[in-house]
Order: C-alpha cells, then sequence, then structure tokens
C-alpha cells in the first residue's frame, strides 16, 4: 500500500538504504540508450551497496508486445549485470488506483467528462497551450459523483494550483536545481477514461511503494519530473533524489531513434555481431560519463568503484557511426582492448557459439591465443581462424606460394624441404621453430623465404597467425596435405 504520509527515504537499522530502478516499457526492443540507463543503476546501486529493481512498466496495453518483452529480457540477461528484485507494473493496478482515489479525496485531483477527440492534444489548443477544462475544473464534487455513478466515463486529472501561481523545484543530481512555474503546467491525467493508469501515476505509484531513493533516467524525462513533484507531494511523500543522464544522439546531432537508426540502436545487433557484454557495457559508460582520470578500457569492478553521478555530463553523447559501418570506431577498439586481456579460457569458450560444430572447446583454446591480437569482435573467428576448421582450403592464388625476392622453383624447394623436414619434426612450438629455421640455412635462404610458402599452403594467405603455433595446431597430418596440394600447385606452373 501506498504511504500517504510524509516519508523519507529508505531507512533500515538507522542507515539510509540506496534503492534504483529500471523501468523499461515493452514497446520495441532494448535501446542502447535504455541500456546504458540500465547500466548507470547498477553501477550506482553496486557502488554504494544498494538495490537493483527491474519494472516493467506495461500499462500501456495498446503498444506493448510480447516480442518486445523478449528483447529487452535477451539484452539485459546478454548485459549478463542482473538485478535484486523484479516486477510487472500491470500486476499492481490497485496500488495506483488506491493513490489516485487518495488524491481526488484531497480534492487535488477532479473528474473530466469531456469527450476525447480524435487527435486532440493535451499540449495545444485554438487558444494556445493546454492547461485545463475550466468547466469540468470547478465542477462542484456532487455532480461530479453523480456523473460518475452514473456510469458516465471520464478521465481524472490533477489539479495543478492556479490560484496562487507557485514554482515547482527540484534539485537534479546532474542538471542541477530545476524549476517551473505552476502556470506552464497543464492539469494532466492521472486516470484514462478507461481507468487505466497514466504513466505519471503508475511511475510514482510504484515508486512510492517500492521505496526508491534515486531515479535516474534519461534527460527527455526531466519536464515529467514537475508533474511527478507534485504528485508526491499530493500522495504525501518526499520524493526520491532525481538525475537525469544527457541523451545519446546520432553523428548528425539527433536523438537516436529505434524508428529512424533501426538495428544501430538495438543491444541484441551488437551481441549478435559478436561485442563481449562487459566491453559493450564499458562502451555505453564513456558516451556521457567520466572516471575524470582518462581511463577508458574498465573492467566491471573498476567502473563500479569508480561510478557517480558527478562524473555524468550535462552534454548529449554521440554514437559515432556510418550508414555503411554501423558500429562506432571507440567501441570496437574496446571490444578488442578486452577480447586481447581476457583470460584465454574464458574467451575460448564465448568464440564457440560462433564456431558452433567446427571445433571442440579443447581445440578452441589452443587457437584462440594464436588469433586474439587479429579480432575486434567474436564473430571475425570466422574469418581469422577459418582455415583451422575446414576440410580443404578455398581456392587462392598460386602466386601466393612464390616469397619476396624468390621464384617458383625455389618455392618448390621450400615445400618439398618443409614435407621433409614435417614429417619427423617435434610438433611443438620449439621443435618447429627450430626444424624450420635450421631448414632455411641449409637452404641458403632467409627465414622468412622458408617460412612464407609454408604459412600460405598451410592457411591459404599469407596475412595468418604466427607460423609455428599454427601448424602446431593444425597438426602433422593436415598440414603435410596441404603443402603436397601446393606443391601439386607449384608444379602446374
Amino acid at each position: 500500500m501506498v504511504c500517504l504520509k510524509p516519508s523519507r527515504a529508505p531507512c533500515y537499522n538507522g542507515f539510509f538504504m540506496h534503492r534504483v530502478r529500471f523501468a523499461p516499457s515493452p514497446t520495441g526492443f532494448l535501446h542502447i540508450g535504455s541500456a546504458r540507463t540500465f547500466i548507470f543503476n547498477w553501477l550506482y546501486a553496486r557502488h554504494n551497496g544498494g538495490t537493483m529493481i527491474l519494472r516493467i512498466d506495461d500499462t500501456d496495453v495498446g503498444r506493448n508486445t510480447e516480442s518486445s518483452l523478449n528483447s529487452i529480457f535477451e539484452g539485459l540477461r546478454w548485459l549478463d549485470l542482473g538485478w535484486d528484485e523484479q516486477y510487472k507494473q500491470s500486476g499492481r493496478l490497485a496500488l495506483h488506483s488506491h493513490m489516485a482515489e487518495a488524491i481526488l479525496q484531497k480534492d487535488l485531483a477532479y473528474r473530466d467528462f469531456t469527450p476525447a477527440q480524435a487527435g486532440e492534444s493535451e499540449k495545444s489548443g485554438a487558444q494556445g497551450t493546454w492547461l485545463f477544462h475550466a468547466d469540468m475544473r470547478e465542477m462542484s464534487r456532487q455532480e461530479s459523483d453523480r456523473r460518475a455513478a452514473a456510469g458516465e466515463p471520464f478521465a481524472l486529472r490533477f489539479r495543478v494550483p492556479r490560484e496562487t501561481v507557485r514554482q515547482v523545484r527540484f534539485a537534479d543530481g546532474v542538471y542541477g536545481e530545476q524549476s517551473k512555474s505552476t502556470a506552464d503546467i497543464e492539469d494532466f491525467a492521472l486516470l484514462r477514461s478507461d481507468c487505466m493508469p497514466t504513466y505519471h501515476l503508475a511511475s510514482c505509484a510504484d515508486d512510492a511503494d517500492l521505496r526508491i531513493s534515486h531515479i535516474i533516467r534519461g534527460q527527455d524525462h526531466l519536464t515529467n519530473t514537475f508533474k511527478h513533484v507534485l504528485i508526491f507531494e499530493a500522495a504525501g511523500v518526499t520524493p526520491p533524489t532525481f538525475a537525469h543522464l544527457p541523451l545519446l544522439v546520432a553523428p548528425d546531432g539527433t536523438k537516436l531513434s529505434k524508428r529512424r537508426h533501426g538495428p544501430v540502436v538495438s543491444v541484441t545487433t551488437y551481441r549478435d555481431a559478436g561485442f563481449l557484454p562487459e566491453a559493450f557495457a564499458n562502451f555505453l559508460c564513456l558516451l556521457g560519463w567520466s572516471p575524470k582520470d582518462d581511463r577508458e578500457q574498465m573492467t566491471r569492478q573498476a567502473l563500479i568503484d569508480a561510478f557517480t553521478l558527478e562524473g555524468v555530463n550535462r552534454s548529449n553523447a554521440v554514437v559515432n557511426f556510418k550508414e555503411e559501418d554501423p558500429f562506432d570506431p571507440k567501441a570496437l577498439w574496446l571490444n578488442a582492448e578486452h577480447i586481447r586481456t581476457m583470460p584465454v579460457e574464458e574467451l575460448a569458450a564465448r568464440l564457440m557459439p560462433f564456431v558452433g560444430q567446427a571445433a571442440d572447446l579443447p581445440t578452441m583454446i589452443r587457437i584462440t591465443p594464436l588469433i586474439r591480437e587479429r579480432m575486434k569482435l567474436l564473430r571475425d573467428v570466422l574469418t581469422v581462424a577459418d582455415f583451422f576448421f575446414a576440410e580443404e582450403l578455398p581456392p587462392y592464388d598460386t602466386a601466393e606460394l612464390i616469397p619476396k625476392k624468390g621464384d617458383a622453383a625455389l618455392a618448390l624447394r621450400v615445400l618439398e624441404r618443409a614435407c621433409q623436414v614435417l614429417s619427423t619434426a617435434e610438433f611443438t612450438h620449439d621443435g618447429l621453430e627450430s626444424a624450420l629455421r635450421s631448414a632455411a640455412e641449409g637452404l641458403g635462404i632467409k627465414a622468412g623465404q622458408m617460412f612464407e610458402p609454408i604459412r600460405v599452403a598451410v592457411c591459404g594467405r599469407k596475412t595468418a597467425p604466427p607460423l609455428f603455433g599454427t601448424v602446431e595446431v593444425l597438426g602433422r597430418e593436415t598440414c603435410l596435405k596441404r603443402i603436397d596440394q601446393a606443391i601439386e600447385k607449384l608444379k602446374r606452373l
């Protein structure tokens, strides 16, 4: 039940409790801006030893979809941060009605029986900004009760003070002191004509009931906050502390939009491309927040330790993407850095979904150290390590087998000698290096002239991971088979 007496911030056994919430509406996929809001709330809770709450704001029945809800959970689970409590707003309608009725009984709200007009906006009208319907606001309570009892539909509106103009104020944790005159706030709806709560009422009722201490959300909600302060005051609840986050914008300065920018703003796009969730969270944190010490690559624990609202910037943050390249260069760089510093066994396990049945985990653990420096995304494993998984190499230009400052005859001698050496060499990194370097000396050529044809023969290209580790992982049989095939190519020149 909503506390209708003045209350202070959550306090247990004399200690202040930080309770924050992330409250997405299931009307589309998880937007990267929403994901950043979730991450900032999560970091704030963890930094302060508080509670992270996930609340699905699903009272807009006409726009909610099951696919959107599934997408939100997919994205949040991929981020792998978790939450402490979970609620669904649609299961709390009695709570919302209770707060609305309490505000009505205090005469701080009134019934508006004006029939809704198609396309009518509460924010505009023939006389300029819409503020209220005077005849409805001034209707006697007796007449209002009679019409409601007769079953006439109505919206319940908040009675914004008009007799004496006052300033609604709150201190924002990012943007500082905020103020707005009640003369500029319309009599906003608390309940719709179908008795469903509006966003304003449901959000405030739930925030009060769940004892939310800090509301950390996007800057686009800042103007709503003046209405929310009025609702909290009317319900006799001390408002939480507010902190509004700068928006994420496209390179042209427009707000990132699901409708306009499509998949580039969906969290699952980054998941499917092969971003590490910790790297992606790291990237989102740096959009609008700074640890103030020039650090960029940060572990989750480092982010928890450093995060404060004082580090949040006021200016909007740009996500630098192009039509032909949907990923911000810094996001790719950070992902590559996290890939390079992740323990090999853990990284190998992350790569397994991308390689499928092409390799088992023990083999992937052997391959991973050879390719990690060449990857920006996990999906890059399919291009930088494809030759490890192929039964047959795809066609390549025979000319690639010829080393620099060499000819086909030299390449043929190198590969024939390599076959002899690899047939008996110890198949370890050091054993292979020693044997092949000795072979180069025996042929009177530089090591590079020896190694290059072998690399192309076993990998199908000149640009490949370190040779000795690659040959070791491929194994004797595969290497000899591929070198034999390369020899036949050269003989046909």
